[in-house]
């Protein structure tokens, strides 16, 4: 159990968000896993796990027991990262589940829209159309500033088209742009009662602006996700979390799966947030935020690069005179980057992660060669 101190909003507005919830699924009780009971023992015949190891898994540490639905440890840690309680945290298979699980928790399919803003993540697109909720798409304005939320415009079409969710990424990908806190806050006021505020924090270790936990105990409708598999550097071991209002976390925890994070999945993020590990993180990504500013420098100067976008994450977004020849040079230097062509405003644009610095300038050799060719 974390020792943090739940700073919650009135029980009053926490249960108008629970209203929020799919009707069908407010009195839900969810799974009773075997694992879910308070029970102890030291033979352990409830499960109908095998009785002994697989040949191949016969260490100190086994998997032929089922993990714990949440990892008391892991949930502990993650909310002392993060400044919550350990029940404001719901962990997950990284981001991913969090956004598929709300989804199908308060979109009734036809009825209950989720908004977006692209150019941005696809899944909350995808889950939308998985669960056959009208998708509400607020495009990104692209000023000279960057491509940034439209904050008006996001309140404006919510509340007219009876927005239940809305995702704001922040930094945005793959803009790179960042989302206020105050701003958030304003599209929290103005749909309360009505909708859910969904802040994505993937990225915002690269960020210097504040999280938008800071606003959970004035805002029961709004919820952060969080991931550990950019700066934390564990994307195949899928462990993210929601942070949100605890009776909010334990409603949706009934609507998830029993067992969602493998035990040894839990076992290496835990290791990964110990204390001297979380510092040598840290250094990286300001390694890797020194990188990011010297690459948008050099593409800056590279003909055939028409825009490098300001980021708050660790990638640019970049726009071409030629963005197919660029990502053909930069492939035959065994150089792999994102083609963001096929997304709403970006026709022209590639998306490059900051790799090391000698990855980095492999990136610049590779699209100096346009100049060459030219």
């Amino acid at each position: 159990m974390s020792t943090s101190t739940i700073m919650a909003p009135p029980a009053g507005e926490v249960d108008a968000v629970l209203d929020l919830l799919r009707p069908d699924l407010q009195a839900f009780a969810g799974y009773s896993s075997a694992r879910s009971s308070a029970l102890q023992g030291d033979v352990w015949l409830n499960a109908n796990e095998a009785a002994w190891p697989n040949p191949a898994d016969e260490g100190p540490t086994s998997s032929r027991r089922y993990p714990e639905p949440q990892p008391v440890a892991l949930r502990a840690a993650l909310a002392g990262l993060y400044g919550v309680a350990a029940e404001q945290v719901l962990i997950g298979r990284g981001s991913d589940e969090a956004i598929d699980l709300l989804v199908r928790a308060f979109c009734r399919p036809g009825q209950d829209a989720v908004l977006c803003t692209p150019p941005v993540f696809g899944m909350y697109a995808v889950c939308a159309r998985l669960q056959g909720a009208p998708l509400l798409e607020v495009p990104l304005r692209d000023d000279e500033a960057g491509l940034h939320t439209d904050i008006d415009a996001v309140i404006a079409r919510a509340r007219q088209d009876n927005a239940r969710l809305v995702f704001l990424c922040s930094p945005s990908n793959p803009a790179g742009s960042e989302i206020a806190p105050a701003d958030i806050e304003r599209v929290a006021l103005a749909l309360r009662g009505q909708a859910l505020v969904i802040v994505d924090e993937a990225y915002i270790e690269y960020s210097t602006q504040l999280s938008a936990t800071a606003l959970l105990p004035r805002h029961a409708n709004l919820a952060v996700l969080r991931t550990l598999s950019k700066a934390h550097a564990l994307a195949a071991a899928r462990v993210g979390c929601l942070l949100a209002a605890p009776a909010l976390i334990a409603a949706l925890r009934r609507c998830q799966a029993p067992y969602p994070v493998p035990t040894p999945c839990a076992q290496l993020a835990l290791a990964g947030l110990a204390p001297a590990v979380v510092a040598i993180t840290r250094e990286r990504v300001q390694q890797v935020c020194a990188e990011r500013e010297r690459l948008a420098s050099a593409l800056r100067s590279l003909p055939g690069v028409r825009r490098v976008y300001p980021s708050a994450g660790n990638y640019l977004l970049v726009r071409l005179d030629d963005a197919q020849r660029a990502f053909d040079a930069l492939l035959a230097a065994g150089v792999v980057v994102r083609d963001q062509r096929a997304a709403p405003q970006l026709h022209d644009a590639l998306r490059i992660s900051i790799g090391t610095a000698e990855e980095n300038q492999r990136v610049l050799a590779a699209l100096a060669t346009l100049r060459a060719a030219a």
